[in-house]
Parts: C-alpha cells; structure tokens; sequence
C-alpha cells in the first residue's frame, strides 16, 4: 500500500492587515451577507468577487422551505460574474458569515461551492485567491484548487 499525504497551506492575518482592497471587498461581503435571505438558519454569508477587469461582484445566500433549494452566497455571486461578465477570470473571493449582525470568526465555503469556485477557477485558466473572513482574523488561500485537492473534473467525463 501506498500513503499519500495531501497538504494545505494558508495564510492567516488580523483584519487589521488587510490592504485596502481586501479590505474593501471584505466589506461587500458584509453588506452582501446583510442581504441574505436566511429566515430558517439566520446564519448571513455574503461573498464578494474582484474580477480581473477591476469590478466586483457580490451575492448572499437565499434559504428556501425545501432545503435543496437554497443557494450559497458564493453560487450566487460565481453565477452573477459568470452572466455580466463571462469571460473575466476573477481574481479574488471575499466570504464572510454574520450570525446576529456580527461576524463569526471563520466561514469555509461548503463542498458544492467549491467544486463551483473550481470550475471557474479553470474556467478563467487563472487561481481564485480565497479570503475567508472573520471578526479578527482573515486567513487567504491561493487557489481553490487547495481546497478540493481530489476535485471531479471535465477529465472524468472523458
């Protein structure tokens, strides 16, 4: 038998260290994440994406009766990018959950999500750099990739 050992590395920062942008896209998560749609969790999560040509797009996370139904904040802003502005690779992604109007101290994007976050990642034959948010600190990962290393791919599809 063989072992193979799969790593991840990140970067973890205070908020306080953040550069102006991140700090401003940190920002549109927050205001996205006070849109949310979430009467059964009241859990808020916002996203909010830089693209490649400068803009910035954002989404919240819609909760539905039929729980299958919902949509994550992520899906919702990938899905916005991926209709305004199709073949702009995005750079960045903001996520932040609020839980009683503050921020938690750490949201990671579920599985599906990053399987999306993914595709786009190949999509604009570019990394997403990921900011997962929190009340003090913001930890940064360089590519979704890192956070669905046995990822399915168009490969599998042959």
């Amino acid at each position: 038998m063989k072992e193979i050992k799969i790593d991840m590395k990140l970067e973890e920062i205070p908020v306080s260290e953040l550069s102006p942008l991140d700090r401003e896209l940190m920002n549109r998560a927050i205001a996205a994440a006070r849109n949310a749609y979430a009467p059964y969790s009241h859990f808020h999560v916002g996203a909010a994406l830089m693209l490649t040509n400068g803009k910035m797009v954002t989404g919240c996370n819609q909760e539905n009766a039929a729980s299958p139904s919902c949509v994550c904040a992520e899906v919702a802003a990938l899905t916005q990018a991926g209709v305004l502005y199709p073949k702009v690779p995005i750079r960045d992604i903001a996520i932040i959950a609020l839980k009683k109007e503050e921020p938690t101290e750490r949201i990671a994007p579920c599985g599906n999500c990053r399987q999306v976050m993914l595709e786009y990642e190949k999509r604009g034959n570019s990394p997403i750099r990921i900011l997962l948010c929190g009340r003090e600190k913001v930890q940064i990962i360089t590519s979704a990739k890192s956070l669905l290393p046995l990822s399915f791919s168009a490969d599998e599809l042959g």
